[in-house]
């Protein structure tokens, strides 16, 4: 079933292996920047580093086609896009009183809530040559489906904060989202360094590999940086593990 919602095209599945694989599909048949591929449920849903990602049913399962008309900050594009998703779906949510915000960032690409890990985005460039020709973004997020156990962070859902829609409903304003910021992808701004900041979920805590330090935020290219013992500033742009207890 596909749907016209507000210029944005949402070719909806019961089940798919992956809505990565066929997104990318549809970009190679010339599908426009902001097609977006959804599923009620996922079989073989990846995350980074081709990692399994349990998508079962009552969870947003969505992979969105970019066309960025400038690719100078590619490296950024996931973070950027978590920062639209993340204030979507607060705006999702029922308000609340207290000052900052529910869904949180973990660099480089998960959504989280303070006691759990809430989603994912999945960004996979495709070139021609030395030509961007296209970007699949891939969004993973627990509403209402049954949790994963057994995970190095906990599992957490939108539910837990309040979220009482289906995923359906939450789909087009998230696809449009990711349609908006993605038209150019340039290097992170002030602006956005500074909303990184605000709901940045990794800051503080304790880094093992592969530096040992502090997790101090962002540098102006969107890599992690690190506070080491004796006072140095790092940057890292590799995966890191970090003390959980």
């Amino acid at each position: 079933m596909v749907r016209y919602l507000s210029r944005t095209v949402i070719e909806w599945f019961d089940e798919l292996p992956s809505t990565q694989d066929v997104a990318h599909r549809r970009a190679g048949e010339g599908a426009t920047h902001g097609t977006a591929v959804a599923a009620r449920v996922q079989s073989a849903g990846r995350g980074t580093r081709s990692r399994a990602w349990a998508s079962g049913a009552g969870g947003l399962w969505m992979s969105v086609v970019c066309r960025p008309a400038v690719a100078t900050g590619i490296e950024s594009l996931s973070i950027r896009v978590g920062l639209a998703v993340a204030e979507q779906l607060d705006a999702s949510l029922p308000r609340r009183t207290g000052t900052g915000p529910t869904v949180l960032l973990k660099w480089p690409n998960d959504l989280m809530l303070p006691h759990g890990k809430l989603g994912g985005i999945l960004a996979e460039a495709r070139w021609q040559g030395d030509r961007l020709a296209w970007v699949v973004v891939g969004i993973g997020i627990n509403l209402h489906n049954p949790l994963p156990q057994g995970t190095d962070l906990p599992a957490a859902s939108l539910a837990e904060a309040g979220f009482a829609a289906s995923p359906a409903l939450l789909a087009q304003p998230l696809a449009a989202r990711v349609a908006e910021v993605t038209r150019r992808v340039e290097p992170l701004g002030e602006t956005e360094l500074r909303a990184f900041a605000a709901r940045d979920w990794l800051r503080g805590k304790e880094i093992l590999l592969p530096l040992a330090g502090i997790a101090a935020g962002l540098g102006p290219g969107g890599r992690l940086r690190i506070q080491t013992a004796d006072g140095q500033i790092a940057e890292l742009d590799d995966s890191i593990a970090l003390r959980l207890a």
